[in-house]
């Protein structure tokens, strides 16, 4: 009477466990030639774009310490080299917790590239469609992150309200971070997914269906994606291996599911 139940389970246990194994996937893509300048460009622009913010940081920070250290009875010297300690784990907070946001945003018209490389590598082909060019397709990436960008952040505004009520509730409010933290993987799937699905054809809210139908891939996937995020020096390139492994688990596991990109939504 339970052997449905318990076929159901093994299956999304399976599906969990394959879409975490593909990030690792991704990883190991990433060394294949004709793939890997994929990954050096914008990984140099998005080193480059942080380095620079963070020297204009120092030395605006710099200045005002300048302005100010003069300003202090020389018993409190020292609470210059505490602020330069304080100024140094705050830009490294930033950096941890925006690269993947801004990263994302600066690597968009690479991402897609990345993806049609890699599904090439795999042997899958992108569907025949009328060829736009490079600036319009770097274009129509930009205009798409910004578009999930909004898809992501009103989901969020809802979540935050839910947690505002269930945070008074006790007992309940226990699973307010295990909320956020399947939230945050479904939107790094959906992020790292869009790539591949929409050289294939498919539009957003196709993509959303079709990740909905194999949810248990999905959310390994996004969950797995999302550890290795906390991960310093690892999430520079979780992104690009992200994107790498999306691809291979359409590409191998998921193609077969999917609906015609044809079908209106």
């Amino acid at each position: 009477m339970n052997e449905p139940a318990n076929l159901s389970r093994r299956a999304a246990a399976r599906g969990v466990a394959v879409g975490a194994g593909h990030l690792l996937r991704g990883f190991r893509l990433l060394k294949e030639p004709g793939i890997r300048v994929f990954v050096v460009i914008p990984l140099c622009i998005n080193l480059l774009v942080f380095a620079g913010l963070i020297w204009l940081f120092g030395d605006r920070f710099d200045a005002l310490l300048d302005y100010l250290t003069p300003r202090l009875p020389d018993w409190l010297a020292w609470l210059a080299w505490l602020a330069w300690i304080l100024f140094a784990v705050l830009a490294a907070l930033l950096l941890f917790y925006t690269f993947t946001l801004l990263a994302n945003l600066i690597s968009a018209p690479f991402n897609g590239f990345l993806a049609e490389r890699v599904a090439r590598h795999l042997g899958v082909e992108p569907p025949a469609m009328q060829q736009a060019p490079l600036w319009q397709e770097m274009w129509t990436d930009i205009r798409q992150e910004f578009r999930k960008l909004g898809y992501f952040l009103s989901r969020a505004a809802g979540l935050a309200l839910l947690s505002l009520v269930l945070i008074f509730i006790p007992l309940v409010n226990a699973v307010i971070p295990l909320l956020w933290f399947l939230f945050g993987a479904w939107m790094l799937a959906l992020e790292y997914s869009d790539f591949h699905l929409a050289n294939q054809g498919y539009r957003f809210e196709q993509e959303r269906r079709l990740l909905r139908s194999n949810l248990g891939s999905s959310l390994g996937f996004g969950a797995t994606a999302a550890l290795a995020t906390l991960i310093p020096f690892v999430n520079f390139l979780v992104m690009p291996a992200a994107v790498a492994g999306a691809t291979a688990l359409w590409c191998e596991h998921l193609s077969k599911d999917a609906e015609s990109p044809s079908i209106p939504s």
